[in-house]
């Protein structure tokens, strides 16, 4: 395997858009008609709600399986003052959930205690011995977010002790569902719907937790305000701050409608950090209010609250979500020292990490895989992350414990590891995740043959591959079309993310006017670029080498965007790739 922290990518140009779609999108920018048309919004109604969205985007929760029966059981449990628990998970995905329906529940009258598991002590999950802690607390019904749906045997266990268990989660469904009360998973929803080709249930299967959280607190107000017509001291509206957060977060694509109008209605409500803890997070994060975007959530906001649940316990950020004002500080501060701790700790596992795949790989493997006990369980995702972005093949780093181990996987768009996952379950105490991230628990004795089952599963799949990351080009432009105008119809794009990425472009042949590294260790690199007729400035971070070999003209493929600095506004180019021009790496 080569020892490249920079591994050459693929540059793919997408397909001109049709002259017939471009005369139906006549009303758009030409590059904003091409980008939606590679986004699959190819007709004037798609573009009008993919960039405007509105109710219409949103659906009744109702139509969810499992939605009605949950409704029911959980006012039935308020009405008696039943003590019902919510037990989430240790991400940001999860804290959200966990705040966002403990909040809700309460306001609805019900006595509630949040649970989040310790992810060192008991791992991803439910698990028997905090059912059993529930159990003797008190508790009769359990309502799990963002976790359970694999946890056929623990949700069993449950009944058997006398707990009515709701499941709610969006994580890949198993071939048994838990036999709970009601399980609520759009997932099950969108199997329905291909295996027996039956229409009705929920139309949209990438919510994040807390997207199904939210969808069913919606249906929680709706029943009370039909059967009592109070109606709760909040709107639902306010607590779509953490739905952006947790969505966000979570890479839940956005480029589907109803994520969309989630965040972006979210963000408003983000925005004006109106929620306390929100307001100290932003500040510890030097975020200001008012201009958090995804970006802000996805780099700043989301590594403090999950910083938590690597390194401690996700309580901590599931109380500053809850706070009010006095005690919300110092509880910022705590995420802000942890936060620091796993920047610190993740550098130096990756370093490792990265030693010992360099050493040990003498021909070039499909899939990276790596254990050792001096890994810590809330990093192994970020080092799995790392590896997988630096050698863009599937990563498996483990956390070696005394008799069990937990590993968690990060692969690339050819290659699902959940599914690769369920081929190895015999290995396996327990497993779950998405295609492209995934966690597991694995009895030491069963590693390496773990190893040896999913390096052949990646052999079959990945195979004669050309295994390097790939850039998706938008458009390739020239200066002259690169205006402020532009800039601001390409901004109707948002909120971008996972699966509606940041329009990418790519120009050839520019002249490097001028050069210089920047940024601390001078690992940036600023440039001036032209053709010409036009001069455009340039940030390429993280790319600082280029300045010891830089041609005289380059082709970069490029984010547009606007430089705001002492109250002016200016375009530049953020450089994600750059080439000496004439060279061509695409075959």
């Amino acid at each position: 395997m080569s020892d490249s922290a920079s591994p050459v990518k693929r540059w793919r140009v997408q397909a001109p858009i049709p002259s017939g779609i471009r005369t139906a999108l006549h009303a758009y920018d030409p590059v904003l008609a091409q980008v939606l048309y590679n986004r699959g919004q190819d007709t004037p109604d798609k573009a009008r709600m993919f960039l405007e969205g509105g109710d219409n985007a949103l659906h009744s929760p109702f139509l969810m399986r499992g939605m009605s029966e949950a409704v029911t059981r959980i006012r039935w449990a308020i009405k008696r003052d039943e003590l019902i628990a919510v037990y989430g998970d240790f991400d940001a995905d999860g804290v959200t959930s966990t705040a966002l329906l403990t909040g809700v529940l309460r306001a609805l009258g019900g006595r509630v205690r949040p649970y989040i598991p310790n992810r060192v002590d008991e791992g991803y999950g439910l698990n028997t011995n905090a059912l059993d802690a529930l159990h003797k607390d008190g508790v009769r019904l359990v309502v799990t977010v963002d976790c359970g749906i694999r946890s056929v045997e623990e949700v069993a266990y449950g009944r058997h002790i006398g707990l009515d268990m709701i499941v709610t989660d969006h994580h890949s469904v198993g071939e048994e569902l838990p036999d709970a009360l009601a399980v609520i998973d759009p997932k099950i929803d969108a199997r329905l719907r291909a295996e027996n080709g039956m229409s009705g249930w929920y139309p949209e299967d990438m919510l994040a937790g807390v997207g199904v959280a939210y969808k069913l607190a919606d249906a929680l107000l709706r029943a009370e305000a039909a059967q009592t017509r109070r109606k709760p001291d909040f709107k639902l509206e306010d607590l779509l701050d953490l739905v952006a957060l947790g969505t966000v977060a979570d890479l839940a694509p956005l480029d589907r409608l109803e994520n969309r109008e989630l965040v972006r209605r979210g963000l408003e409500v983000l925005n004006r950090a109106q929620r306390a803890g929100v307001y100290e997070l932003t500040q510890v994060a030097g975020v200001e209010p008012g201009k958090i975007d995804t970006t802000a959530i996805g780099f700043m906001l989301a590594p403090r609250i999950n910083a938590a649940g690597r390194l401690g316990s996700a309580m901590i950020a599931y109380d500053l979500l809850m706070a009010d004002q006095p005690g919300a500080g110092v509880l910022a501060l705590q995420l802000q020292e942890l936060n620091e701790q796993r920047q610190l700790l993740t550098m130096e596992a990756v370093e490792i990490a990265r030693a010992r795949v360099l050493g040990e790989a003498t021909v070039e493997v499909p899939l990276i895989f790596d254990a050792g006990p001096e890994y810590m369980s809330g990093i192994v995702g970020l080092v799995a992350g790392r590896l997988c972005e630096e050698f863009y093949r599937p990563a498996v780093v483990i956390e070696q414990g005394d008799g069990e181990s937990r590993g968690s996987c990060r692969s690339i768009p050819d290659f699902d590891i959940t599914h690769a996952l369920d081929e190895c379950a015999d290995l396996l105490v327990r497993h779950g995740g998405h295609s492209q991230a995934a966690g597991f628990t694995v009895r030491n004795e069963n590693i390496l043959l773990l190893r040896e089952r999913l390096t052949a599963l990646a052999s079959a799949a990945l195979g004669g591959q050309d295994l390097r990351p790939e850039l998706a080009i938008d458009a390739e432009v020239s200066l002259d079309v690169l205006t402020m105008d532009l800039a601001r119809a390409l901004q109707r794009l948002e909120p971008t993310g996972a699966g509606n990425r940041t329009p990418l472009f790519v120009a050839r042949g520019l002249r490097v006017a001028d050069w210089r590294r920047v940024g601390r260790d001078s690992r940036h690199l600023r440039l001036r670029l032209t053709d010409g007729a036009h001069w455009m400035d340039a940030i390429a971070f993280k790319q600082g080498d280029w300045a010891e070999r830089m041609p005289a003209e380059v082709d970069v493929a490029f984010h547009l965007e606007v430089n705001e600095w002492n109250g002016s506004s200016r375009l530049q180019l953020n450089v994600q790739d750059l080439r000496r021009s004439g060279d061509d790496f695409d075959d």
